[in-house]
């Protein structure tokens, strides 16, 4: 737990409840950065909808409005930007804030690296904790000139250089923000740059520069990119994000008599783990209405709870899910035998440790559970089985604390959680939305 938890807002949630009725999460927080960051690079004026409006993709636009982008908005989810084109980009006096967003950071790490100015990119407590030599060493390969600390941590220094050059890069570890990060840095570099990925990450980027335009190249699991072109403005329509619906959807699938409508959900193929292990842990999640919105496909999903079963979730699962599984421990802790999650050590760097946060909190409900390196071993209570309540300390996660906030679902005495200030970077509006659906959380300020 913070020491400032007394001077943060906490969630106060009673025990019980169901899940009904029809909602629609915000905009896609992954394809809210992507498409400021793309229109402010395009030339000529993009019109996006269903823009985020939390903390996190709010950093990413005053990062661009620093750097002389003009936009209008966000207003009701519509933000409109001129777009500077790809070299029309301003410096700034000072370092860019990024707040909590290691997104933000880590691809603008790439997409500055190619400018022909100096930048500093720099963020709060937790985002300077996070490890950066993942996107700052194979930048470096390109020929890119960046300081970090010792630790390799922020704040990143990015210095002009003469020319970027194109690498082959076959990455150790699947993530979509290094992926990100190379291709943007590809577009201003000489040649061709190509990443290689082990296990698919979640593909928005390549996704927008096709719809911007952009030549991408696509052979199994490798992708790549030439330098040279340019981005011509083009509408973007946000779909709601898969990751924030993840709390509703594990909400409505453990608690008895919940069947809960969750509006124009983004499907894309590489961020549907979460529906893949709910499934086939027993969930009753049903499709309905698929159709395309801006190049991302998208559905309504409805949810009706569900007896879960534990099961030991596959490998090739992890990347396509990698942040939904604060919400995915809690389906587990309801379901009847044991599940095991390994190949995430992943998790360990979030905004929180998340296996040893989660691992901590489920033991305050009494759940066994059994954290290891890259994973969890979590023995579920079962069907009739019910969770304890407790205070928990989400160490300013805010995918900590809404997945605790759903666990009371299941709980025979109220929970509360500290530290919630951060669930804005990603879902603004959360409690009011959830205690509309029926749980029955209330929001203390401090």
């Amino acid at each position: 737990m913070t020491a400032s938890n007394e001077c943060q807002r906490r969630f106060e949630v009673a025990p019980g409840g169901a899940l009904r009725g029809r909602l629609r999460v915000p905009g896609d927080k992954s394809v809210s950065h992507r498409a400021v960051m793309l229109a402010a690079l395009a030339d000529g004026v993009t019109e996006i909808t269903g823009f985020l409006e939390g903390a996190d993709s709010l950093a990413t636009l005053a990062a661009f409005r620093s750097m002389g982008v003009r936009a209008e908005g966000p207003e009701n989810g519509r933000l409109v930007v001129h777009g500077a084109g790809l070299h029309g980009l301003k410096p700034v006096e000072g370092a860019l804030d990024l707040g909590n967003s290691g997104t933000s950071m880590r691809l603008l790490a790439g997409l500055l690296a190619g400018q022909r100015f100096a930048s500093v990119l720099t963020g709060d407590l937790s985002l300077s904790r996070r490890p950066m030599r993942r996107v700052t060493d194979p930048l470096a390969r390109m020929g890119a000139r960046l300081d970090t600390t010792p630790a390799g941590t922020a704040p990143i220094g990015i210095h002009p250089v003469p020319a970027l050059r194109g690498i082959h890069y076959e990455m150790p570890v699947a993530s979509a923000q290094v992926k990100s990060s190379l291709l943007l840095a590809g577009l201003y570099a000489e040649g061709e740059t190509c990443v290689t990925e082990p296990a698919p990450s979640r593909d928005h980027t390549e996704r927008m520069l096709a719809a911007f335009g952009w030549p991408v190249q696509r052979d199994g699991s490798r992708v790549c990119v030439r330098g040279g072109g340019r981005l011509t403005a083009a509408p973007i329509a946000v779909p709601a994000d898969i990751s924030s619906a993840a709390f509703f959807l594990v909400g409505a699938s453990i608690a008895p008599g919940s069947d809960l409508v969750l509006e124009q959900v983004g499907m894309n193929p590489t961020r549907t783990g979460v529906l893949n292990i709910l499934r086939a842990m027993g969930a009753d999640i049903a499709v309905e209405h698929a159709r395309v919105l801006g190049g991302e496909p998208v559905a309504d999903l409805r949810v009706r709870a569900a007896a879960l079963r534990g099961i030991h979730i596959p490998e090739d699962q992890v990347p396509l899910a990698i942040d939904e599984f604060p919400a995915l421990f809690i389906a587990a802790a309801c379901a009847d035998g044991e599940t095991l999650l390994t190949g995430a050590a992943e998790l360990r760097v979030k905004e929180s440790d998340r296996i040893a946060v989660m691992a901590d909190g489920l033991a305050t409900l009494g759940v066994a559970v059994e954290p290891r390196a890259d994973g969890i071993r979590i023995a579920g209570r079962g069907a009739a089985g019910m969770l304890g309540g407790g205070r928990i300390a989400s160490h300013d996660d805010h995918r900590i604390a809404m997945a605790f906030a759903m666990a009371a679902l299941r709980a025979t005495a109220p929970i509360a959680i500290d530290d919630c200030d951060n669930v804005t970077t990603s879902f603004p509006g959360f409690a009011a939305l959830a205690a509309g659906a029926g749980l029955g959380i209330t929001e203390v300020a401090p």
